[in-house]
């Protein structure tokens, strides 16, 4: 059956296709992994042991290193994985050896308006099924071991409130004194559930939990999420596990996943979710999937394990950041390679001539709706002018001395002169350009794609990071605002300035990483501002704690780490063949 993305769902390709996949024995074969580093999950997904891959290989030189990024997406996003997955068979018809590391989609975007992040069209990870719905557990590892943290907190809360002293010495345990107003862990699940934003627990008598307010957020957002993104080892995850804080005592001292002695137990959880997944592309490349979504509430990055692994099975390995340049891509520079250790030769910036056309000018498009009318014609001043959002993201790649390879994701309705415009302007902003069409015609429509990512990796790059971690938190804020944001300058809330006084003043905390949050949907705080926003400056309204991944957390704008479900979400097309169990809807 010949695959027309013009005419069939993603699903559909994706089924058509899982029909001649290759197994997890195949690819184990062509990577050269031995038997007992594949962990099989059924015949066409499996986990690898990063250990003994990593042992064996430890003397093989790495391969080269890209990372995928894009401008600042529409709220259709711009096909980032798709052209992850593109660049990756465009590779493949050139006869190279790539491997790729994607996020695992969340349940959240999956069953609400974005759908999976498998790609499209001719250009996807298989199966899409697994992918899209759990996988092998990762994500629910995370839940449970995160909510574990919670389970311990809470009853030491009501336990505590309960006993006096001497019944309370009788166990043999110190008093933690928890103040419930100074709480910084929430609970997690992972689906956008407006409603659990903000709740109270522990509604009844004493012996159903010490009644306060508490939260949820979505399970990506997990610092627990983090840790496994940046982890370069069981050790190294065991030992940020019990550093993370959960409250603070009334004295104001941090209270700890180690203080409560919940963090072996939460490590035990996440024993097997250390392992990166192997799946594949529609065309048969080895894609692993580990580590999660959402850079703007997250890190967002697939893990420096899954990295590490790629880069020695490989010659070319595509590794993956969330949404635009400016968070995505600045969390990869400033905080993936900072831990890791690892220099890229080269970063694509996806574009698409639909989301140039929404910076230029034209009606934001919403999900779950048709697109414009203004969006059907072609319109190269629009384009022109959107050009000035995609050429900031440019800047910031070569601030941080990679070579920048501009994709143009390329639509079927895309015109020459559209085309044109975005290559006159990429090149004069010292960009290679790339026409592709893996979505319409899969790897054989990458092979521009392909080529230009090789050449850019053949030339030198001089990689540095953005700032020092000796550098003080609020300066760190304002370089990242000034420089990669374009923001005038940063405010401050009177509980953030507070915090940041703190951190500063701590000399643990002065020395973790920046994980900003903000929305993607804009340069700015402000998800309307389209384009380059001028005059403006970034409002921080909270910094959180992330001390076991490694990062304080400014937190700018009014967005929130749950995201919310639309009135016409992707669940209400998912359902099953009760016939063949096989599930359908899912894109």
């Amino acid at each position: 059956m010949a695959l027309d993305p013009t005419k069939m769902a993603d699903w559909q390709i994706a089924e058509e296709a899982e029909k001649t996949m290759k197994t997890v024995y195949q690819l184990r074969d062509e990577l050269g992994l031995l038997e007992e580093e594949l962990l099989p999950h059924g015949h066409y997904v499996a986990k690898v042991d990063y250990r003994k891959v990593l042992n064996r290989l430890k003397d093989r030189p790495d391969g080269k290193y890209i990372d995928v990024t894009a401008i600042t997406p529409t709220p259709l996003g711009e096909g980032k994985s798709t052209s992850s997955m593109g660049l990756v068979q465009g590779l493949g018809k050139r006869g190279k050896k790539v491997v790729a590391a994607i996020r695992q989609p969340s349940g959240g975007p999956t069953m609400n308006i974005k759908g999976s992040a498998a790609g499209g069209g001719l250009a996807q990870c298989i199966p899409l099924t697994p992918f899209s719905l759990g996988l092998t557990g990762d994500i629910n590892a995370i839940m449970n071991a995160h909510n574990l943290a919670m389970v311990a907190l809470t009853s030491r809360m009501q336990h505590e409130f309960n006993y006096d002293d001497e019944e309370w010495a009788k166990r043999g345990m110190p008093r933690l004194n928890i103040d419930p107003r100074q709480v910084e862990f929430g609970w997690i699940i992972d689906f956008c559930a407006q409603a659990l934003r903000n709740i109270i627990i522990g509604i009844g008598g004493k012996m159903d939990g010490f009644m306060m307010q508490s939260k949820f957020g979505i399970a990506v957002s997990s610092e627990l999420m983090a840790i496994l993104a940046v982890s370069t080892d069981l050790k190294d995850m065991r030992e940020r596990m019990g550093r993370i804080v959960l409250a603070y005592n009334k004295q104001g001292k941090p209270v700890t996943t180690a203080d409560l002695e919940v963090d072996g137990a939460m490590t035990a959880w996440m024993v097997e979710a250390i392992n990166p997944n192997l799946l594949q592309s529609i065309e048969g490349q080895p894609v692993f999937v580990h580590a999660g979504p959402f850079a703007n509430i997250a890190i967002g990055q697939s893990s420096i394990i899954a990295d590490r692994v790629a880069l020695k099975l490989g010659d070319y390995h595509v590794t993956e950041s969330g949404f635009g340049a400016d968070i995505g891509f600045e969390k990869f520079w400033n905080l993936k390679c900072r831990v890791s250790g690892l220099k890229p030769n080269c970063a694509v910036v996806v574009a698409t001539v639909r989301a140039l056309k929404c910076h230029g000018g034209a009606p934001v498009p919403r999900p779950g709706l048709p697109m414009p009318k203004e969006y059907e014609g072609e319109n190269v001043g629009w384009v022109e002018k959107g050009c000035e959002n995609l050429i900031k993201h440019i800047e910031t790649v070569k601030k941080a001395g990679i070579n920048p390879v501009v994709c143009i994701n390329s639509f079927y309705t895309d015109t020459k002169d559209e085309i044109a415009a975005i290559r006159r302007l990429s090149e004069a902003a010292g960009a290679r350009v790339a026409v592709s069409e893996h979505w319409l015609k899969g790897g054989d429509g990458a092979l521009e794609f392909a080529d230009a990512v090789v050449d850019a990796c053949e030339e030198k790059n001089e990689f540095k990071l953005l700032y020092g971690l000796d550098m003080p938190l609020r300066q760190r804020i304002e370089l990242i605002a000034k420089e990669v944001y374009g923001a005038d300058g940063v405010t401050y809330t009177a509980e953030a300035e507070e915090k940041a006084k703190r951190m500063e003043a701590d000399p643990e905390l002065a020395k973790l990483g920046t994980c900003m949050v903000k929305t993607h949907l804009s340069l700015s705080h402000d998800p309307n501002l389209k384009g380059v926003p001028k005059g403006w400056v970034l409002p921080i309204r909270d910094i959180l704690t992330y001390k076991g991944a490694g990062f304080v957390v400014p937190v700018a704008g009014a967005i929130s780490l749950m995201p919310g479900t639309s009135s016409n979400p992707a669940f209400r097309r998912v359902d099953v063949d009760v016939e063949t169990g096989k599930v359908k809807g899912v894109f």
